[in-house]
């Protein structure tokens, strides 16, 4: 049965905690390429990663002296099981010094105490030990994961969900420039073998394994990434004509990253794929236009309420805490009312930036 609709299921991963989206080598191929200097000499940590399973742990012992890596680690994790008494193991590799050796695995796996959660003490003593963390980490647990590795000022290089970016605690970083966007494009998703049992998914591959396409998902990491030093190049001009001012906010909305204009010194709303290719040398972060906690409305709607698709009338509050567009004509999608404003309408997330160019007049 194909069904493209995994994001669905990627949301119910969120929500009932299971987070079993497997990466495909072919992605981890096409994204470590691009960070081959930064990991001589370095620990690498898988620590959401089985390492009789991982493609992580296949693709760095199989590329170990390439790399030219240290030590590669990697954690597996499993809940306790009083009838089988299955313990969760270890994988430690310092190379075989055979380049065309592919090492196996139980060579190198030892059982664990716990239950090789990465919150463990047992596991965050092994985090303390490497360099640089590289996996695909529970999408419902990303805040918690995130914060770990900047508690203990780690280098990585992870998996998470697109709209990550708009949670207080990942947004901060973004605009702090401690994280950042990996090379693989923003706007093409990624493709994950999923469980057997899963009812909704893409295509089955050659290894009869179900394939789902989560389109929100990307690589986030604080290594250095060359395409975030390189200017957007912009092409328009500011036409007070075609760009919309915010109605509760000074600033022009941007519905493009290929329409920012040049020449326009204000701030401007501009989706989230701007991220993908932001250069913090030509661009400075002002906010983030989803919630009062990342900018602030410079107007209050009265009695505010959402009409939404089918007409029914529900609570609109939640137009006091977004940048919202005043419309003169009645929107053919969801829109707002209040008793001080006509229709109103709320673009997804935008991120608030101003152009740092000094030629700007």
């Amino acid at each position: 049965m194909k069904n493209t609709t995994s994001n669905i299921n990627l949301h119910k991963a969120s929500q009932t905690k299971k987070d079993e989206f497997y990466t495909q080598l072919a992605d981890i191929e096409n994204e470590l390429k691009h960070y081959k200097d930064q990991f001589r000499g370095k620990v690498v940590f898988c620590n959401c990663d089985d390492p009789k399973e991982s493609n992580f742990v296949k693709y760095f012992s199989m590329n170990f002296e390439h790399l030219g890596l240290k030590k590669l680690i990697a954690t597996h994790y499993k809940e306790a099981n009083l009838f089988t008494h299955e313990s969760p193991y270890k994988l430690e590799y310092t190379g075989d010094k055979d380049g065309n050796r592919i090492p196996d695995p139980n060579e190198f796996m030892t059982q664990m105490i716990g239950t090789g959660d990465f919150r463990s003490e047992e596991c965050i003593e092994l985090l303390k030990e490497s360099d640089i963390v590289v996996t695909n980490p529970p999408f419902s647990m990303f805040r918690e994961y995130v914060a770990q590795l900047m508690k203990y000022d780690k280098k990585f290089l992870i998996i998470g969900n697109t709209n990550a970016i708009t949670y207080r605690e990942i947004f901060k970083l973004i605009k702090d420039n401690k994280l950042r966007t990996g090379y693989t494009n923003f706007n093409v998703g990624m493709f994950f073998i999923v469980p057997d049992d899963w009812e909704h998914f893409h295509h089955i591959d050659e290894n009869g394994k179900k394939i789902a396409r989560v389109s929100t998902s990307c690589w986030f990491t604080n290594l250095e990434v060359e395409k975030h030093k390189r200017d957007i190049t912009l092409y328009k001009k500011y036409n007070p004509d075609e760009y919309q001012k915010y109605d509760n906010y000074d600033g022009i909305e941007v519905p493009k990253v290929s329409d920012i204009p040049m020449d326009f010194n204000g701030v401007m709303g501009v989706p989230i794929t701007f991220l993908d290719k932001y250069n913090p040398d030509q661009f400075e972060i002002i906010g983030l236009g989803n919630s009062r906690d990342n900018f602030t409305p410079n107007k209050d709607y009265k009695n505010p309420y959402k009409i939404m698709g089918d007409g029914a009338r529900k609570n609109g509050n939640a137009i006091n805490c977004v940048l919202a567009i005043e419309s003169q004509i009645k929107p053919d999608e969801i829109y707002y009312i209040s008793d001080n404003s006509k229709y109103l309408i709320a673009p997804y997330a935008r991120i608030l930036i101003r152009n740092k160019s000094k030629k700007i007049i």
